[in-house]
């Protein structure tokens, strides 16, 4: 068993991979001893991630909130507390909080014989944003 202390700093998410604002807490990154990474991402308002893909795909539980998460190619979906999604390999993606909640979730993604967990790409734009009808919001 391995056990770390609480203590770690939150810290911004980098505006090579963000729009608007986002803290980030890490949980823990691959090692020697798991491949597996992990960490509490929390989205202003209207804050989201680039478009980006995972090497082994990538899981998101949501923990606060009200947010939105869109593959390329598809429509922009919804998700609330206790809803998970799945992301698989290689699969273009975005997610965060919708225009007028903030949202948290909890990142999971495996490392590749690499050592890679991610590839960011382009901004999302406003347009592929258009976040969903915010009347049941």
């Amino acid at each position: 068993m391995k056990y770390t202390k609480s203590g770690g700093q939150t810290g911004a998410g980098p505006k090579e991979w963000f729009t608007g604002t986002v803290q980030i807490d890490g949980i823990r990154n691959p090692d020697e001893q798991s491949a597996i990474g992990c960490a509490h991402v929390r989205f202003a308002p209207g804050a989201r991630t680039a478009w980006h893909r995972h090497p082994k795909g990538q899981t998101l539980y949501v923990t606060d909130g009200i947010g939105l998460v869109a593959r390329r190619g598809g429509e922009v979906q919804e998700i609330r507390p206790g809803d998970v999604v799945y992301i698989e390999p290689g699969e273009e993606h975005w997610h965060g909080a919708t225009p007028e909640r903030f949202m948290a979730h909890v990142a999971m993604h495996e490392a590749d014989e690499n050592g890679e967990v991610v590839t960011w790409l382009d901004h999302v734009t406003d347009e592929e944003y258009g976040a969903p009808d915010q009347a049941t919001a």
